[in-house]
This record gives structure tokens, sequence and C-alpha cells, in this order.
């Protein structure tokens, strides 16, 4: 059964049909979010190589349709294009149709700090946990660059991340195990702080804010280069 592969059509297949949509046109950005994305997926792809390697985590081919790229299920490498695009779909859709909601950045500032006060000793006090201490420590590192540039996307990601939760935890709840007799994807829990929501490490919501997030810092940097042609933000 090709559990994983629909997964990741069924994420992409409404946001992608969406992004025609003639007010917002989404898809005028597709070189930009592709890249952006393809960028922030060749660093998790290798991230995700020694994991499984060392046995961090691992994958149940009852759901896969037997095909691996580098010792990975393919359906784990597109699961780093289909995810994070769904994702900065609703990210910028949330930010098209209300554009007026966001966190005021003394606010995020705030959020941040204690945000990242809070990771830090997390990984430091778990530092044998491997999956604990990178997530978190990479998590550190992206949240004090965007301290430090003062990033306008951050006061917003935190709401729309929020939103995007909601099928997070549907899409990832099945991958852990829920809904079905086994997990997709299964976790040694040695590597973790061994605390589940539901199904779901705590940990996996900090690596899809690192990863989602990462995209967006990437999106808006080629916009400001002009990369591709002279167009209005998309926000």
């Amino acid at each position: 059964m090709a559990l994983y592969f629909i997964l990741n059509l069924a994420s992409l297949s409404i946001p992608l049909a969406y992004s025609f949509e003639k007010k917002m046109r989404f898809i005028q950005w597709w070189k930009e979010v592709f890249l952006s994305i393809l960028m922030v997926a060749i660093f998790f792809i290798v991230w995700d190589i020694i994991f499984t390697k060392n046995g961090v985590w691992g994958f149940n081919e009852s759901y896969l349709v037997g095909l691996n790229i580098f010792g990975l299920p393919i359906e784990e490498c597109l699961f780093f294009i289909c995810i994070p695009y769904a994702s900065i779909f609703i990210n910028y859709a949330f930010q098209h149709f209300f554009p007026n909601i966001s966190l005021s950045l003394k606010t995020s500032n705030v959020f941040t700090i204690l945000l990242i006060n809070l990771l830090v000793l997390i990984a430091l006090t778990n530092y044998n946990k491997v999956y604990t201490f990178y997530n978190y420590i990479f998590l550190v590192a992206l949240l004090l660059y965007s301290l430090l540039t003062k990033n306008k996307q951050l006061p917003i990601f935190y709401l729309t991340f929020l939103i995007i939760l909601i099928p997070f935890f549907l899409v990832n709840g099945v991958l852990t195990g829920s809904f079905i007799e086994e997990p997709v994807v299964w976790y040694d829990n040695s590597e973790n702080l061994g605390i589940r929501l539901g199904t779901i490490p705590i940990e996996d919501i900090g690596y899809a804010f690192t990863m989602l997030f990462g995209s967006i810092v990437l999106i808006e940097k080629f916009k400001k280069m002009n990369l591709f042609s002279n167009r209005k933000s998309m926000s």
C-alpha cells in the first residue's frame, strides 16, 4: 500500500490547484518558491540520510512503493517538496487575505528570545539525544538569524504556523501511526525526549518550523534580489 506516496500527493494537490487563483496568483512566484524549497530540502535530505543510517528513525516498507534514493524512500524525498509547498502556500494565502493580522515586532522579539533560551536549555540538557539536540540547535540558529536581521516574516509566521499545524497533525499523525496499524515512520525514542503529541514526537514541531520558515527566509531574499523578474510582493 503506497500510503506515504498518497499522503504527499494529497497534501500538494489542493494548494497547487489554488495557486492559480486569479486574485492571489501565488503561482507567479513558482521559481522563487521551488528554488527555496529545493535548497532547504537538500539540507534536510542529507540530515535524513545520516539519521536513517544511524537508526534515529526509519521507514515501514509496507506503506512504500519500494523506490529508494541514497537510502531514502522516494516518498521521503517528495515529503520535502510537497509538504513545504502546501504549508508555504497557507502562509502566503493568510497574508493575502488578512494583510493586517500579525504579532507586533516587540511581542515577536520577546517570544523569540524566550523560545531561544528554552530551546538552548533543552538542547544542552539533552545533548546525548541526537534528534533533540540537533533539531533544536538548528532551530535556534534560524531564530537567532531572524532576530538579528529583524526578519519581518517571523511575526506573521508565528501565527500562520498555528494554522499550518492543523494539517501537519493530520498528515504527520498518520505517518507516525495514528489511525493505522503500524507507523509509516518509526523513531528510536532513546534519541528524542520521548514526549509524544498523540503519536508525533514533540521534536517534529521544531523540525517543521525550521524547514518551513527556512524556505520562507530564502523566498523573501530571492524576491528582494529580483532573481528572476521584477514583480510586486505577494505578501
